[in-house]
């Protein structure tokens, strides 16, 4: 069963972070039914703070909707004071020492550090795409990368591909929104 369910949450990513790179509200459509299938796939791989994630996200996905009903020139692309970074970071790295002897002593992770680390980034990262921070893409591409490990270290092969994939859209992203945001620092209207 987990194959084609791998595919179709691929599909559905890929759907998800295209549109979104695009600033697109369809992308929490397409992001929260990938969500609800990886979802699954983190419970069967033994990853339960992935899965955790996964719910999280179907959670923000439906906050991402509401919050980006409005059409993408009203929602300026901005910046995240760096301490504010600073201090999310540390946070998701204090969580994820807190969680991991839990997960450890539990037996339900094997990882049990690295799964809640990437869970904590992956909410933060999550809220500034939400917030339209050009920040999030930053974030996307490190969790990306190490997502990338993680899967393909657990045998889900079509999921890896997917965070591979993610992890080029993601510096597309970036310098997508990143060109944008310097139109609007110039007071130019969007392309």
């Amino acid at each position: 069963m987990s194959e084609p369910t791998e595919w179709v949450a691929t599909a559905l990513g890929l759907a998800y972070i295209l549109l979104i790179m695009r600033r697109s509200r369809w992308g929490w459509v397409a992001g929260g039914a990938s969500s609800v299938l990886l979802m699954v796939l983190a419970v069967q791989a033994r990853l339960p703070m992935q899965a955790g994630l996964q719910f999280a996200y179907v959670l923000m996905a439906i906050y991402g909707w509401s919050i980006w009903g409005r059409p993408a020139g009203d929602r300026p692309i901005s910046l995240w004071p760096w301490r504010h970074h600073l201090l999310a970071i540390g946070a998701c790295v204090l969580l994820a020492l807190a969680a991991a002897p839990l997960l450890r002593a539990s037996g339900a992770a094997d990882w049990p550090f690295l799964d809640p680390l990437l869970a904590g980034l992956g909410l933060f990262a999550s809220w500034l795409t939400a917030q339209t921070k050009l920040e999030n893409w930053l974030y996307w591409i490190g969790i990306d990368a190490v997502s990338l490990y993680l899967f393909a270290a657990q045998g889900l092969s079509v999921v890896a591909l997917l965070f591979l994939i993610y992890l080029g859209i993601a510096a597309a992203g970036f310098v997508s929104w990143r060109r944008q945001w310097r139109t609007q620092q110039r007071g130019l209207p969007a392309a």
